[in-house]
């Protein structure tokens, strides 16, 4: 045993001292592209310095105090998020399962503050991920992460993605809501059709559900505005937020309509850590910097040209890449190879990237970058590409040699 940290990650054997912007740093100072971001969290990169300033003056004055008292910080992000978004409330957590849960919670006792308590259900989709607690992992479905743990826990029903008629018959006198991510990253950057959503937001207001949106790695920008329901035409109940939201400070929140969170009344639903000072200095330094001027407008020029170039790859690289899905600067590259070569073709041109299903490679950069990096991202992604199409041709080659001589 090499390490006393329990052995849960299949880690690779690279550790970095330090970043700056989009680039991480070795201890012997080799550099990093990073398109991983922490999976969605490091929003603003790597040290930023509104980030660093708010951090460290905030560390300064307070930390922690409990919700026990009044926060004056988790008040003002709270104002701000709802303010930007369909929401009236905010309940501050420390992650992005912690907001799924909170959000079942609220889904679930929202039909029995409203006289239905039978009414528990949720329907979920197959290929999402909600989380690693044994409430979101049955939310999530996967026998993967769910062997072992003991009977799942009750109260959800999967369908097939973006299966319509599925979702009308999976509805019943149980149901309570409908769970979805706009956009499916940990599935492999399946974004949901729009018109499906608009068709979910029809069942929900027909049938007395809740419509729950899983906004965890979608939102704070990631897909070019704020969250991504706002360009689906489509506006959920209850909203789950978290990773780019603290920009590397752990932070979640649930979001919802005062309708959705009239059941959660004093001593409902509570969590030590969350919504503490130093959390919310990080959320509201985040939020500073995301809806300042020209910000998202600059996150849909980087996400228009990023898929742009990608799919010029994809042309020139047929034999290695599938199909380029996803939006904003959240991409992903179906893979014909494996996909774990790709990620480690990738590795050995200091480019970092984090795999998903559906044999997809999901391309996270940060949120500040500029056109010459991605340039040089896409040069890297090419060069990766060449790498794996003349490792192909060499296996083939000889395959081809035997079925002529046989």
């Amino acid at each position: 045993m090499s390490s006393h940290v329990l052995p849960t990650y299949a880690r690779v054997d690279l550790a970095f001292e330090r970043g700056e912007g989009v680039w991480l740093i070795t201890a012997s100072g080799e550099r990093y592209m990073d398109f991983t971001s922490g999976v969605a969290v490091n929003a603003l990169g790597h040290c930023h310095p509104h980030m660093v300033k708010a951090v460290t003056e905030q560390a300064a004055k307070l930390w922690h105090v409990s919700n026990l008292y009044r926060i004056p910080e988790a008040e003002r992000l709270a104002d701000r998020l709802c303010a930007a978004s369909f929401a009236d409330f905010a309940f501050f957590c420390n992650s992005g399962t912690e907001a799924m849960e909170a959000s079942i919670k609220m889904a679930r006792k929202y039909q029995a503050a409203s006289g239905k308590p039978e009414r528990y259900r949720i329907i979920t989709f197959e290929g999402a991920f909600h989380g690693r607690t044994l409430a979101s992992l049955a939310a999530t479905g996967n026998k993967k992460y769910l062997d072992g743990f003991g009977p799942p826990v009750d109260g959800f029903d999967q369908v097939p993605f973006a299966d319509l008629e599925a979702t009308k018959k999976a509805i019943g006198s149980a149901t309570a809501a409908i769970l979805i991510e706009p956009v499916m990253g940990e599935g492999g950057v399946r974004v949901v059709p729009h018109n499906f959503l608009r068709a979910l937001r029809k069942l929900c207001d027909d049938n007395g559900l809740l419509l729950m949106f899983d906004e965890v790695q979608t939102g704070i920008g990631r897909t070019g505005d704020l969250f991504a329901y706002q360009h689906t035409g489509v506006t959920p109940d209850i909203m789950a937020l978290a990773k780019a939201l603290g920009g590397g400070f752990p932070i979640g929140a649930c979001l919802a309509t005062a309708e959705a969170a009239k059941g959660m009344t004093a001593g409902t639903h509570g969590s030590t850590f969350g919504g503490n000072p130093l959390a919310m200095a990080a959320g509201n330094a985040v939020i500073d910097v995301v809806t300042g001027e020209g910000f998202l407008d600059r996150v849909k020029h980087s996400g228009l040209l990023f898929k742009q170039k990608l799919a010029a790859l994809k042309d020139r690289h047929a034999a290695v890449l599938a199909e380029v899905r996803g939006e904003g600067l959240l991409m992903g590259l179906r893979m014909v190879p494996p996909v774990g070569e790709m990620v480690d073709a990738l590795r050995a041109e200091n480019m970092i990237t984090v795999a998903a299903g559906d044999n997809v490679v999901r391309l996270l950069p940060p949120l500040i970058i500029n056109d010459q990096e991605i340039d040089e991202a896409v040069a890297r992604i090419d060069r990766a590409c060449a790498r794996l199409a003349q490792t192909h041709a060499r296996k083939i080659e000889p395959d081809i040699r035997q079925g002529v001589a046989s």
